[in-house]
């Protein structure tokens, strides 16, 4: 699998009035790719038919999203939180038609730390655990989508604590301790490009892949 790198993407953008899709936007005009396809409450505009489409807006918006990804046939990065089980059953259905992205965290430092979590957790498994996660105050999942899935790759059902104060991004940590050590791996992101770097990462990927759901962190590895 290739980053489709040597030419101009065609993307199209779901919930572009949004703080993130305005984020995701920026960063891909920047990187000088082509707005093709916009879609928020109000309706929405197609100028082209996309390569790709990003979804970091709401799980209500998901099966418009998949019938977008139908009618133009194109492949689709999803960052949005809360998925039930039947979304994500909808996105595997997807994936066997086009190629699917679909993780929890765009940022690369959380993903590294969720692949730390899976492979050296174990070792302390006879240390208490728990998560922290904190995000700016509009943020209406608790706990965050990300904390979920650095739970689940520690294998521990451990305590969860959210906090929801000011403009904060994301920070997560995983704290560990027994009666005479502190081990604590955090991360932060430090604003929400963060994210949709990694969006754009991913639909690079997306677009030159082959059908199948993927995660970010097969788009990470797909590039070592």
């Amino acid at each position: 699998m290739t980053y489709m790198s040597e030419k101009t993407l065609k993307y199209g953008i779901i919930g572009r009035s949004g703080r993130m899709g305005q984020e995701i936007e920026n960063v891909f005009t920047q990187a000088g790719h082509e707005l093709t396809l916009a879609a928020d409450l109000a309706g929405t505009e197609c100028w082209s038919s996309p390569d790709v489409l990003v979804d970091f807006s709401s799980h209500a918006a998901l099966a418009g999203t998949l019938s977008l990804c139908g009618e133009y046939g194109a492949a689709l990065v999803v960052g949005t939180t809360a998925l039930s089980a039947e979304h994500i059953a909808a996105l595997r259905t997807l994936s066997k038609e086009r190629a699917v992205v679909q993780s929890f965290n765009f940022a690369t430092g959380v993903n590294v730390l969720k692949m730390i979590l899976r492979d050296y957790a174990p070792l302390l498994a006879d240390w208490d655990m728990e998560i922290e996660e904190t995000h700016h105050n509009k943020k209406k999942d608790a706990p965050s989508g990300t904390a979920i899935l650095l739970r689940e790759a520690s294998g521990r059902d451990c305590p969860t604590r959210s906090l929801r104060l000011g403009g904060v991004p994301g920070d997560h940590t995983a704290h560990f301790a027994n009666d005479g050590e502190v081990l604590s791996l955090t991360h932060r992101a430090l604003s929400r490009s963060v994210f949709a770097l990694g969006a754009l990462r991913a639909a690079l990927f997306a677009a030159g892949a082959e059908k199948g759901f993927y995660t970010f962190e097969d788009v990470l590895r797909s590039a070592r």
